[in-house]
């Protein structure tokens, strides 16, 4: 974890050297309060309250964040978040600028300044954690267009990642499956110099940094894929791509925010989906109270198939 300590203040990388790294999920740093280390199930303080981080310790590790340089982070910043090299993403909070010139009249975010608070998100690779769900999502050679959910942290992206591992290098009885992944917080393949840094597996290609609703048209056109995989969907547009991808041969796996079945229903996209046939499994994620991770898969139209 040597990209994570050092962005760190100098003063305080000895203790981070001393922790478990076992289990970590996130460190959270808040201005007028020592480092908080979340592990699967607890959390705790780094060190005492003499390692409080301040003003100066926060913009020391913003410098080495951006390189001395936040005008090359800029764009990212302006999507609350900035990528390490690893995977590890790490989320912002300050003072947001925005002007109203986008599309439609909305408001568009065009900086984060006065930066308060970071959360450094642990990327992990867990092979072979999404085995027994991909299992249960072949449809013949193929497999079913299927969406990953669950709330915040409970670890969408990692099995996700596994799952496309998983198809893109096949096995003795199901031939592996190309697999384009557009990877707009380049979370899922941590690109860095033309290879993805976390594994894939052997017929995976990546479209990193890229918008996803215009990757997915992209990657669509160019690059003959079996299966579409993207993080986090949400926009309007992005569903409307897997309406069209429902019609061109390609499936889709992707991942949502939601707490249960009950909250992803209640979105109007999701329903659309539902009555177009756009998406055939839902398979959600739950963590139980001693960190470890379930699963239970349902079809298009919401009905229980398997629980784990």
């Amino acid at each position: 974890m040597k990209e994570i300590i050092n962005i760190f203040p100098v003063a305080m990388r000895e203790s981070l050297q001393r922790i478990s790294w076992e289990g970590l999920e996130e460190i959270r740093v808040r201005i007028g309060w020592p480092a908080e280390l979340i592990y699967d199930n607890r959390s705790k303080w780094l060190g005492n309250y003499d390692t409080i981080v301040d003003r100066h310790g926060l913009d020391e590790m913003l410098n080495y964040i951006t390189g001395y340089s936040a005008y090359a982070m800029e764009e990212e910043l302006k999507q609350g978040f900035v990528t390490l090299s690893g995977g590890h993403r790490i989320g912002v909070t300050g003072h947001a600028t925005y002007d109203s010139n986008g599309k439609y009249g909305e408001c568009q975010v065009t900086n984060i300044v006065d930066i308060g608070g970071l959360n450094i998100r642990i990327a992990h690779e867990k092979k072979g954690c999404a085995k027994d769900i991909v299992l249960l999502l072949r449809n013949g050679q193929s497999i079913y267009n299927t969406i990953f959910f669950a709330a915040p942290g409970v670890g969408k992206t990692t099995y996700l990642r596994d799952a496309i591992r998983i198809l893109s290098t096949g096995d003795a009885v199901f031939p592996g499956i190309k697999c384009c992944v557009v990877d707009e917080r380049s979370e899922i393949a941590a690109y860095h110099m033309g290879k993805p840094q976390n594994d894939l597996g052997i017929r995976a290609d990546v479209l990193d940094a890229c918008p996803k609703e215009m990757g997915m048209r992209m990657v669509l056109r160019t690059m003959s894929p079996q299966i579409i995989a993207v993080d986090e969907l949400g926009k309007e547009e992005e569903f409307h791509m897997l309406e069209q991808m429902r019609c061109s041969g390609v499936k889709v796996l992707g991942t949502m925010h939601a707490g249960n079945l009950n909250e992803l229903f209640q979105n109007q996209l999701v329903k659309n989906c539902i009555q177009n046939g756009a998406v055939e499994r839902f398979v959600e994620l739950v963590r139980l109270p001693n960190g470890a991770r379930t699963f239970r898969i349902y079809d298009g139209q919401g009905n229980l198939l398997w629980e784990k």
